[in-house]
């Protein structure tokens, strides 16, 4: 198998969510593993002088919009939370975690994360709410949450941001497959593209 697709995301990001609907069955399509790397938009941000879409004037009405827009158009279940955006180190965190700990049940433990917040209007900020989410896939919530407080994973967190923000990920969705970057839910057909046609100059 080629290389990887590496898939960069924030919890707090609604087109991160649908890329996460969406990218495994692309990656069978081509015959590409997928990596998983939870991010922090707001440490991104930090380093980029972006803010949440939400947040900026004009933007922030048209994205809403564009949330449900797209979802509908993807065919992806979507429910605006009542509290948006939330801080997301837990949960990523968590994930981490789960990658490290049990690495067959990592992306399907994001993909509930994800799908409490976007669908089930669940705050995962919460350490409760991502301890039951994990103790739905037969994992002590304990266990879990202990986890999300350690500094071990706390620091690899903190390296794994670092790391993505030196290679160029400003956003959630990212993508780099190939050493070519991609950036949001609406750059997949091109990364398939990218992948199945081979790189074409520009």
């Amino acid at each position: 198998m080629a290389g990887a697709i590496d898939f960069y995301f924030d919890f707090s990001s609604p087109y991160g969510y649908l890329a996460a609907e969406m990218i495994e069955a692309l990656g069978q399509r081509v015959n590409r593993a997928v990596n998983w790397h939870p991010i922090l938009l707001g440490v991104v941000f930090k380093s980029t002088g972006g803010q949440p879409l939400t947040m900026a004037p004009m933007k922030g009405p048209y994205s809403e919009n564009d949330f449900r827009r797209s979802a509908a158009f993807y065919g992806i279940p979507y429910r605006a939370p009542g509290v948006f955006p939330i801080a997301t180190q837990n949960p990523a965190r968590a994930v981490l975690w789960m990658q490290e700990k049990h690495p067959a049940h990592a992306k399907k433990f994001t993909l509930e994360l994800y799908r409490a917040f976007f669908r089930g209007d669940r705050d995962i900020s919460k350490l409760d709410v991502i301890g039951d989410i994990a103790a739905g896939l037969g994992y002590s919530a304990d266990e879990v949450i202990a986890a999300t407080q350690s500094d071990d994973i706390k620091s690899k967190l903190k390296t794994n941001v670092e790391a993505a923000i030196a290679k160029g990920v400003f956003g959630s969705p990212f993508f780099i497959v190939d050493g070519e970057p991609f950036w949001g839910a609406d750059r997949l057909p091109m990364l398939e593209a990218w992948i199945t046609k081979g790189a074409w100059k520009y």
